[in-house]
C-alpha cells in the first residue's frame, strides 16, 4: 500500500515540475530575445518528465486480459 501512496505522491511531483516548467518555457518564449538553447534544453527535460509520468501510469494500472 505504501509503494502505492509512494507512487501517486511522485506521480503529482512530477505533473507540478511538468506544469512549472511549461510556465517558464512559455515566458521564455514572449521574452524579446529568448534564449533558444535554454528554451530546448527546458523543453528536453519536460519530455523526459513526460515520459516518467508515463512509466508511472502504466505501472500504476493493472493490467486487463480480455
Amino acid at each position: 500500500m505504501t509503494n502505492e501512496k509512494d507512487n501517486k505522491t511522485r506521480l503529482e511531483t512530477l505533473r507540478l515540475e511538468h506544469r512549472d516548467l511549461d510556465d517558464v518555457i512559455q515566458r521564455l518564449i514572449k521574452d524579446t530575445a529568448p534564449d533558444r538553447l535554454q528554451i530546448q534544453r527546458l523543453k528536453k527535460r519536460k519530455l523526459g518528465l513526460k515520459d516518467q509520468i508515463t512509466r508511472l501510469k502504466s505501472g500504476s494500472i493493472p493490467d486487463i486480459i480480455a
